[in-house]
């Protein structure tokens, strides 16, 4: 019969990083290139987990810092039957599993009307989490180029099995052809992940690589496979030959991937788990911020001269009865023009002063349309979760998706991701350095959604100072209209010249070929709605033109 052993209190656990000294510590969190593939089963083990915490740490900074919470992105590709899933396996065992997500995907026709990248932002970490994702994007990328590449015994293009059932020609592209789409893809995508590093999501990317005669044995050994990455037949040793020309390609133009030799897997899992290591160690350097360094960072900045269009504001009045004909008319040519895109993304973005009309001229947009044909978004200030990934996320998740099952293809902002150089600009929730760079991310943002397919109309809404008073006072009289009137917006007015200062930077620096703005300065209601649909309509015709 045992005994209590009443002289001992139960102890919470301690945190492993309250178990050493700050010293050693540091030492384990800082990178150190010479260790990098020197250390023990023990000491790795002790230092991931170590790194991982810390790492999740930076989100969690009381009191706040100016060090920023930092994430890591792991991206696995490669050969099948590499050590992938071992190498993986392994890292979770070291660390806390409970803190590393892992999801994976094998690779599917990249979807039509959107960036390639867009089908894997909800997957994305949060800000002090590692994530382990495989397949991703290039997943996708790579079944693309090999449905390009490759021919099936019958010397015909294998058919796709995406939802959209493309076909290709039925011989296979020549080389030339799919080297130059891959090419602009990568650049697509390093640009894209460039942003996402800029921005706090650090990344690492593995390429695990055995030969082909190992591959084969693996193949034919009794254990039971996975379903195979990039949906391509592995025991053919042409496809093989074919995959090897494309990664090599892949390899070449982005000298970021760590290549990982997959011929001993417990070998392949200790270079993973150094290299996961070494990116953690990596991230957290980058978090920490010297105000000094900041100020550095951050180039002189040229604000633009404020042009006419939003100082002289237009005042003429139009008749109700002539609005009310035109509105109907231009609401008709519009809900024809969007019926006959073809399944194609339409994105309104709306920014403007406050009580500037956009809420009257989104009602008015979307008066024709049945209401399961579009989605409307009111931004506001983030909510916490939206806080722990870069800025863009919020917005990313929120674009039409061919993954979801919704009819819908029509998405309309209210507010939108130009925030970063509008009003984090002017209250200080984005600093220098981060606003500024924002300009060029937005420009590539929207450049991909257009090579895509997706068309983009943007509006900028001007009002007067004096317009914008009278509008409030209305609101304030009218019980229905009070709820859109906040103590912010009256705490805005008096940064008025700074909001306009800012939207005269913003419409200079993001005024693209791609997706060009369109300024409606009137202080007629009636006239600003009309605008607004002539713009779209116009847009549109234009759009469907070129298709």
């Amino acid at each position: 019969m045992s005994k209590k052993n009443d002289t001992t209190e139960d102890q919470a656990p301690q945190a492993v990083s309250d178990q050493f000294s700050k010293q050693v510590i540091e030492q384990r969190l800082t990178p150190n290139p010479l260790n990098l593939f020197s250390m023990d089963k023990d000491t790795l083990r002790l230092a991931l987990v170590t790194a991982q915490f810390a790492l999740r740490a930076t989100r969690q900074q009381t009191p706040p810092t100016i060090n920023k919470p930092t994430g890591l992105l792991v991206l696995v590709n490669g050969m099948e039957q590499a050590g992938k899933g071992t190498a993986v396996t392994q890292l979770r065992q070291w660390v806390d599993p409970r803190l590393l997500k892992v999801e994976a995907t094998i690779g599917d026709c990249p979807l039509e009307h959107q960036p390639i990248w867009q089908a894997h932002t909800k997957a994305l970490p949060r800000h002090g989490d590692v994530m382990v994702y495989f397949g991703n994007w290039y997943a996708d990328l790579l079944y693309n180029v090999m449905r390009m590449a490759t021919l099936d015994e019958d010397n015909k293009v294998k058919k796709s099995k995406d939802k959209n059932n493309n076909q290709l020609k039925d011989k296979a592209l020549p080389i030339g052809q799919w080297q130059d789409y891959l090419k602009q893809a990568l650049t697509k995508l390093q640009a894209f992940e460039q942003d996402l590093a800029a921005n706090q999501t650090k990344l690492l990317k593995c390429w695990f690589h055995v030969d082909i005669e190992t591959l084969q044995a693996r193949l034919n050994d009794d254990k039971a496979d996975p379903e195979f990455l990039y949906q391509i037949d592995w025991k053919n040793k042409k496809v093989v030959e074919t995959f090897n020309e494309v990664a090599t390609a892949l390899l070449r133009q982005q000298g970021d991937w760590i290549i990982i030799d997959g011929d001993d897997k417990s070998q392949a899992a200790m270079h993973f788990c150094h290299q996961v290591l070494q990116a953690m160690q990596t991230a957290l350097a980058s978090s920490r911020i010297e105000e000094s360094e900041q100020l550095e960072n951050v180039k002189k900045f040229e604000p633009v001269k404020v042009p006419k269009t939003l100082i002289n504001i237009d005042d003429t009045e139009i008749d109700k009865s002539e609005y009310h004909e035109a509105l109907a008319d231009k609401q008709a040519r519009l809900a024809e023009l969007l019926r006959a895109r073809k399944g194609r993304h339409v994105i309104f973005a709306f920014e403007g002063m406050d009580a500037a009309g956009k809420g009257g001229a989104i009602k008015r947009l979307v008066a024709p349309l049945d209401p399961r044909e579009y989605q409307i978004y009111n931004i506001g200030a983030p909510m916490l979760y939206e806080l722990q990934h870069l800025y863009l996320w919020r917005f990313w998740t929120k674009l039409p998706n061919e993954q979801i099952d919704r009819i819908s293809r029509i998405a309309i902002f209210d507010r939108t991701w130009y925030g970063r150089v509008l009003v984090e600009r002017i209250e200080d929730f984005a600093t220098d350095e981060e606003w500024q760079r924002a300009y060029d991310e937005i420009n590539r943002f929207e450049a991909d959604l257009v090579a895509a397919g997706t068309i983009v109309i943007k509006y900028w809404l001007a009002i007067d100072k004096k317009e914008q008073l009278k509008r409030f006072e209305a609101r304030e009289e009218t019980p229905h209209k009070q709820f859109k009137l906040t103590d912010d917006d009256w705490r805005n007015r008096d940064n008025w010249a700074d909001y306009v200062q800012s939207a005269a930077d913003m419409l200079a620096r993001t005024n693209t070929e791609d997706a060009p703005w369109c300024v409606i300065a009137t202080n007629e209601k009636r006239q600003a709605r009309l605008d607004v649909l002539d713009h779209a309509i116009e847009q549109l015709f234009l759009a469907l033109s070129d298709n």
